[in-house]
């Protein structure tokens, strides 16, 4: 009987950006995409994203699950889960009906779990000091 796990099999890559690598735009992809590298834009796919401890990216994520064990800036849409490995850094939002963070991990994000994840609106709120009275 095989013994099933939380975390993604990541035997099963299907595309790869190796450390060193520095790619811009917008990435689409199928199967496991790993990123080891430098990509900066946008991602969106069914799919599940795979970020190296050597990874960093700088994007708005919508995938099937993320996995995430180097650096991502961005607003995170799962519509499987997250997980935030012991050495990640995630610094945006994560919406997502499951998200799994180790001990360790760095987290400056506003969370919100749920069914049917969206990405919510953001809304600019002035300082009380700079409210005007009409």
């Amino acid at each position: 009987m095989r013994k099933k796990t939380n975390k993604s099999d990541e035997s099963k890559v299907t595309g790869f950006f190796g450390k060193g690598t520095e790619l811009r735009g917008e990435l689409s992809f199928n199967g496991i995409l790993r990123i080891d590298g430098h990509f900066k834009g946008k991602i969106e796919s069914d799919a599940v994203l795979l970020v190296g401890e050597n990874g960093k990216v700088e994007a708005d994520i919508k995938v099937s699950t993320a996995v995430i064990n180097g650096e991502v800036r961005g607003d995170i849409l799962a519509s499987d889960r997250v997980e935030i490995n012991a050495k990640a850094r995630v610094i945006g939002s994560i919406t997502t009906p499951k998200l799994l963070i180790e001990e360790g991990a760095h987290l400056e994000a506003s969370c919100q779990t749920t069914e049917g994840a969206s990405i919510p609106e953001r809304k600019i709120l002035k300082p009380e000091s700079e409210e005007t009275n009409i």
